[in-house]
């Protein structure tokens, strides 16, 4: 079976200095896969090498067996493969439903059919199912830079997801989230990777979080995999724990 997202040997050198070094993996349609390591490991670079914010020096990406090896995220976008950054990319002045109609026009056709379409490139009913999966009702109307942190995470995976995608990128989705928050916010993911059969990479420092998430671990350190592995085989990985907290 064609893996979703097939990356081989992918390296990323900064000048003299290498952030990622010959980084394999696969992931297949339906899974959730976590990365996680040390901060400076390569992990934000790996996902800007693999979404075209970054061309690699070096390796493959492929989605569905297709190179898109340096393609432009707005070329991903078509193929289904979208993303949430580690800093929320909503916009403050807009309502929570304007946002995620914002989010779908850039999957939507080309410049000229969005300049003669409807207003809102007909995503309104698209984005008030959104706003009820993700349970944003409440908020619909309401400014984005009015809403709470995890409101706002909340917010930035909906519009991850108004275009449909098959594959989603989170990065650090479980940053600076309470914990009230943070239940909700797996509790919805679960919910969409069962129904819509979506696929995430998930990029994260809450272990508790990743760990109970996730069906595969990959644990990145210098740069380089170093363990991939069921959350129980990652936990109990002696070179994982070295990673993280030395000899």
């Amino acid at each position: 079976m064609t893996a979703i997202l097939d990356v081989r040997d992918v390296k990323k050198s900064f000048g003299g200095i290498t952030a990622v070094n010959g980084v394999s993996f696969d992931v297949q349609e339906g899974e959730i896969l976590g990365l996680i390591g040390p901060n400076g490991c390569g992990k934000s670079t790996l996902f800007n090498c693999i979404l075209g914010q970054l061309v690699p020096s070096a390796g493959e990406v492929r989605v569905d067996g297709k190179l898109v090896t340096g393609q432009r995220p707005s070329e991903l976008n078509r193929l289904g493969v979208s993303r949430t950054f580690q800093l929320l990319q909503v916009f403050p002045k807009l309502s929570v439903r304007d946002n995620l109609i914002l989010a779908g026009q850039e999957h939507r056709g080309s410049m000229l059919s969005r300049l003669l379409g409807p207003s809102d490139a007909g995503l309104t009913t698209t984005a008030d199912q959104m706003i009820g999966f993700f349970k944003l009702e409440h908020l619909a109307n309401e400014p984005a830079g009015g809403l709470s942190c995890g409101q706002q995470k909340l917010l930035d995976a909906a519009m991850a997801f108004m275009g449909g995608p098959r594959l989603v990128l989170l990065d650090e989705p479980a940053g600076g989230v309470n914990p009230t928050m943070l239940g909700d916010l797996k509790e919805r993911l679960i919910a969409i990777n069962r129904e819509r059969r979506a696929t995430f990479v998930v990029i994260e420092h809450n272990m508790e979080f990743v760990m109970s998430l996730c069906s595969r671990v990959m644990v990145m350190a210098e740069g380089k995999v170093l363990a991939i592995g069921k959350p129980d085989e990652i936990r109990a990985n002696p070179a994982v724990i070295e990673a993280y907290l030395g000899h």
